[in-house]
């Protein structure tokens, strides 16, 4: 796919590796477990949220912006990659923050809440959770621009089409590692929130006849919910780049199982995957989506999901920042 006709910063030196869990996949008893190392993306904290903002602040720069204006949960690592890449290009940035839990957010928060300081944040508006976030959006980008600004929206996740060509992007840069060290991958699995990153990632395999079955373990919405949204995002995003493909609902693999309690909610599952993979690997997983994405993984294998042979590359999408502020939940 001809990605080079969009605008496109960059905020991180070459590809990010794969790595084999070698530790891990033997005390977990197959399969070979790999990992995709997007946590190591540019930007503060790194996530898989930079790869998103490439294009979207490309296109907010082009046309003449200023103000980046986003939204998401308190501890948001979209937000907090919003603002460090607004840092980095000159611009200002306003957050809408939802609250699931009235008055949980404070200022001497640690995690991502303390980045958002750190790196200048420029205005917070909190809001209840279940608010319409577009609305708030579009109600932030209004009064910006009654001051003078010149405001872009970033929508929840950076989860439309042209945020979607990231991950698209991100497809072809694992099939040309894994072509060049003769690594024959099987599934795609990683933590699915607003299905911007699985909708890119699904699309650019498909499109470029690279046949390897993408999961997404759900951290936020229902399996019929984000298999809807998933499958809107892909043919929103075929028809954006003028791509010529019909994916079938058959394609998309969701698992919804995984979600405990809810959205940001801890899980024993969670707590596990977290100190199982921070004690055999050294690399750490974060409690909302990655956490639990590795949950995901690990009950799949001890369910049979996947053969002992097969090669299973596991997205580790980043957030490791918001451990910091559920220090608690591991004591």
């Amino acid at each position: 796919m001809k990605l080079a006709r969009f605008p496109r910063r960059r905020y991180t030196e070459g590809p990010t590796p794969i790595t084999h869990l070698s530790r891990f996949s033997k005390a977990l008893g197959g399969p070979n477990i790999y990992l995709k190392r997007d946590d190591l993306l540019g930007l503060a904290g790194g996530g898989n949220k930079t790869r998103k903002l490439e294009f979207l602040v490309a296109d907010a720069l082009a046309k003449g912006a200023d103000t980046l204006i986003t939204c998401g949960g308190i501890q948001s690592n979209h937000c907090r990659l919003t603002l460090a890449a607004a840092v980095q290009e000159g611009l200002q940035c306003r957050l809408i923050l939802s609250e699931i839990d009235p008055g949980s957010y404070s200022a001497e928060t640690s995690g991502n809440v303390l980045l958002y300081k750190l790196l200048g944040v420029e205005k917070v508006k909190l809001v209840p959770w279940g608010t319409d976030l577009m609305a708030q959006l579009q109600n932030a980008a209004a009064e910006a621009a009654a001051e003078g600004r010149k405001p872009y929206i970033i929508p929840l996740g950076g989860s439309n089409p042209l945020g979607a060509l990231g991950y698209i992007a991100c497809a072809e840069e694992i099939m040309g590692q894994t072509f060049e060290t003769g690594l024959d991958i099987q599934h795609v699995v990683f933590a699915c929130g607003s299905a911007g990153t699985h909708s890119g990632l699904l699309l650019g395999l498909l499109g470029n006849n690279c046949q390897i079955p993408v999961i997404g373990i759900s951290v936020l919405y229902p399996k019929a919910v984000l298999e809807t949204r998933i499958a809107e995002l892909v043919e929103q995003t075929a028809t954006f780049i003028g791509l010529d493909i019909k994916v079938s609902r058959k394609d998309i693999v969701c698992f919804d199982e995984y979600i405990g309690p809810g959205y940001t909610r801890s899980t024993d599952a969670m707590l596990e995957a977290v100190k199982w993979l921070a004690g055999t690997e050294g690399v750490l997983l974060d409690p909302t989506y990655t956490g639990k994405g590795m949950a995901g993984l690990i009950d799949l294998v001890r369910k049979g999901y996947f053969a002992k042979d097969e090669n299973v590359l596991f997205l580790h999408t980043g957030g490791a920042p918001s451990l910091y502020a559920r220090g608690s939940w591991f004591a």
